[in-house]
Parts: structure tokens; C-alpha cells; sequence
């Protein structure tokens, strides 16, 4: 994005009412948010996103995309469920609820994206709290649901006889792939912990007890599972058999984990607070089992962690200090529940009756206007594979400049295949 458009687009952020979510304003908001996740995105593969860190600081915007974050959670636990039983609801098309839905992951992408860099963290100020309690509760989820098989957050593990059905079954996919987003975004707090107020440390540690948390999540690792013998492990976005000589390998995901425990166990801020008791010391010592020569060698920190928990093992540990503390709570939650407490029948109804039944020609214009948000070389330049040569599937950098919709890496292979493209070229 242009410096001017980005700052723009910056400034127009705010925090929607509850009962305007889904309404036009709301869509306008959500455009923007969009525009500059992909340039967000963008910008960090390139290592240029700067401006788009100074811009989110200068504006004080953190705690605007915080609260955005909570309002659309408390949408999807307290007036979509209603909206689902509502029996005059006739679900025409999906698609104004579904954008809400992805507007919470849209949120949290771009969070994970630049909560990377230390100001950005500290700009969060107080509303710090109510991310680190958004993220215990996506990954409360995660460990409470790791029993089951994880395929089942899959598309195409059911299928689903009506769109209400789909819905409910997208929803379903999109709270796992957004957990795991909030589990990034709680490892890049970690590493600021030296910076966190007291209370944000206060929070995580003895509040949520984050640290037996994430054992849990090492314990079940709800992102690979077996299946008729075959393991399977989510990684950008999508479900994979992972080959014999690669199933040891660390991913993405349980490299996360393990920073935020190296953060949360061996910083001194936290050891100091942490309160090592018979139980805590227990679900802790279970990490030794998980730290073969394998892993350490992936990940060479883990000597340290190591080399702690054989000290744990042996000591008792002094408690923390029972000073007086006066501790900040989150507010956002709190506030948005009280403010709507009993209206959320209500404000269902006047939902279905103003944004979630558009007329045709309502539909064809908030299409055209996202076919200009999501456009192909922006999709194109955020997918992580290059494009294949239709024909030799060979790396491609040509394509077809009638329907743009076909790979080519030569002249020659674009000549041999026009005649099986050329009637899908000409109906497109």
C-alpha cells in the first residue's frame, strides 16, 4: 500500500458496537483490516513492514484491534448460536455471516504478524491483559479438544446437508486455525516479559497458569495425529502425511510452545513469581520425557530447559513472596457482556432482519467490492508455492493472458496444451 492509503486505512480503524456487526459500516471496517493484512504480510516477507508498525503505534490502534478481537469473539459464542435456532431465519447465502466469522482470524493474523517487534507490545498498554486471557482461552480449547481426533476440524471429514450445516462446520475449522494463531501471539508476549507490567506477568503465571498449559499442549500435540498408521500434521493452513524420514523434525507449532515455556520457566521475572508447588512441579517434570537429543539438536536452547528441570527435580524450590498485591483486571470482556447483558435474542433478530438477508443486487455489489480487496496477484503473492507449468509442472512464470488463470514455464508447453484450454479459456 501507497505510505498515504496504509495511514489512511490505519486511522479508520475503531471498535464496532455489537449490533453492528455484519452492517455496512462494519464490511467497509473489515475491508480495510484486510487490505492491510496483506500488506502486512507482504511487507514482512520482505522485512519492510516498518511502516505499518509505526503507523498501528502512532495511532494507538492495538487496543483498538484487541477489542475488535473480543467483540467479534463474544458475536460468535452469544448471537450466533441464536441466529442458528432462530426459526424465521431463511438462510438465503452464507456469506455476510461467514465474512464475520473470518473477521475474528483476520484480526488475530494480524496481530500474530506484528506483535513480533517490542513496541508494538508495549503500545498494547493495559488491554494486554485482555489478549493474554483471549489467548488462554483459545488454547484452553485446544488442549480440552486435543483428546479427540484432530482431522475432524477437516472440511472433508463430514458432510454437511444443509448451508446452515456448512456454517456451523466452518466456524467449527476456522476456531482451530485461529487457536493456533493466538498460540504465536502468546509466545511473542513471552519474549517480551522483561517489559510486561506486573500484573500481565501476575496473569499469565498464577491467574491461568499458563505454564501447565502448554504442557498440556506438548503432552497431546493436538496439531499431528496418526491415521491408519499414516502421520498427519497441520502446517500452513492445511493437513499433510508427514514422510517416515521427517515425522521427528519440530514444526512451526510445537517450536512456538517451546519458546513461550523457555520464556515463561527461565526468565527471572517469572521464576521469581511462579509458584512451583507439588502439582505445578509434577506437570512440569513431564517435559523431560518430550527433550530427546533429536529435539535439542533442532532446537539448541533446550539445554537450558534441560538442565532446569533435572535442578527441579532435585530442589524444592522456595515459594514466591505473599506481598499485598493490587491486581489489574481485563475490562473489554467485561464491559461488552454487561452492556448487552439479555439483549443478545434481540440483537440476532435485528441482524437477520438488516445484514444477514441482502437482496440479489446488494449481494453482486459487496462481491464486486471484495473481488477488488482480494485481488489474483495479491492471492498469488501471499501463496507460499510458486506456480507449476500446466504441462511439465515445471516452475512457471507465464500465463495465459486471456483467462490468467493457467501456468505455463515456456511458449511451447502454453502452444502444446491450447487445445484442452482452449474451450474453459474461452467460456472464462
Amino acid at each position: 500500500l501507497p505510505p498515504a492509503e496504509a495511514q489512511a486505512l490505519v486511522q479508520a480503524l475503531r471498535i464496532t458496537e455489537l449490533r453492528d456487526t455484519g452492517g455496512k459500516g462494519w464490511l467497509r471496517q473489515h475491508e480495510y483490516m484486510e487490505k492491510l493484512n496483506m500488506n502486512a504480510i507482504l511487507s514482512a516477507s520482505k522485512g519492510q513492514e516498518q511502516l505499518l508498525t509505526e503507523l498501528l503505534v502512532t495511532y494507538a490502534k492495538i487496543p483498538v484491534l484487541i477489542g475488535e478481537l473480543i467483540s467479534v469473539e463474544i458475536w460468535k459464542h452469544k448471537i450466533f448460536p441464536v441466529l442458528c435456532q432462530l426459526e424465521d431465519f431463511n438462510l438465503r447465502n452464507t456469506f455476510p455471516i461467514y465474512m464475520v466469522l473470518y473477521h475474528e482470524a483476520s484480526i488475530i493474523n494480524l496481530l500474530e504478524t506484528v506483535f513480533f517487534h517490542k513496541e508494538i507490545c508495549e503500545s498494547a498498554e493495559d488491554s494486554i491483559l485482555d489478549l493474554i486471557d483471549y489467548c488462554h482461552r483459545k488454547l484452553t480449547l485446544l488442549a480440552a479438544r486435543s483428546a479427540n481426533a484432530p482431522g475432524k476440524w477437516s472440511l472433508k471429514s463430514q458432510s454437511c446437508a444443509c448451508p446452515l450445516q456448512l456454517l456451523q462446520k466452518q466456524a467449527e475449522v476456522m476456531e482451530f486455525e485461529i487457536s493456533l494463531k493466538a498460540l504465536a501471539v502468546l509466545r511473542f508476549i513471552t519474549d517480551q516479559v522483561e517489559s510486561l507490567p506486573l500484573s500481565a506477568l501476575t496473569r499469565m503465571l498464577n491467574t491461568h497458569n499458563l505454564p501447565c498449559l502448554l504442557v498440556q499442549l506438548v503432552e497431546h500435540c493436538p496439531w499431528s495425529y496418526w491415521d491408519a498408521g499414516k502421520l498427519k500434521k497441520f502446517e500452513n493452513g492445511t493437513w499433510h502425511i508427514v514422510p517416515p524420514e521427517d515425522q521427528l523434525k519440530m514444526t512451526k507449532l510445537d517450536g512456538q510452545v517451546w519458546l513461550a515455556l523457555l520464556n515463561l520457566l527461565l526468565s527471572p521475572e517469572c521464576q521469581c513469581k511462579y509458584h512451583f508447588d507439588g502439582f505445578n512441579k509434577s506437570q512440569l517434570l513431564k517435559l523431560r520425557a518430550f527433550l530427546t537429543d533429536v529435539l535439542i539438536d533442532q532446537l539448541p536452547h533446550l539445554v537450558e530447559m534441560q538442565r532446569f528441570l533435572s535442578h527441579l527435580a532435585v530442589t524444592e524450590p522456595a515459594p514466591p513472596r505473599k506481598d499485598l498485591i493490587l491486581e489489574q483486571v481485563p475490562v473489554i470482556w467485561d464491559h461488552i457482556l454487561k452492556k448487552n447483558m439479555g439483549k443478545w435474542e434481540a440483537i440476532a433478530k435485528y441482524q437477520v432482519k438488516h445484514f444477514f438477508s441482502p437482496s440479489e443486487e446488494e449481494l453482486k455489489h459487496q462481491a464486486h467490492r471484495w473481488a477488488q480487496t482480494y485481488n489474483l496477484d495479491m492471492i498469488e503473492a501471499l501463496a507460499p508455492d510458486k506456480p507449476s507449468c500446466r504441462v511439465c509442472g515445471a516452475e512457471a512464470a507465464k500465463r495465459c493472458s486471456r483467462c490468467r488463470n493457467e501456468w505455463y514455464c515456456t511458449r511451447a508447453c502454453q502452444v502444446q496444451h491450447w487445445q484442452k484450454h482452449k474451450a474453459a479459456c474461452n467460456l472464462m
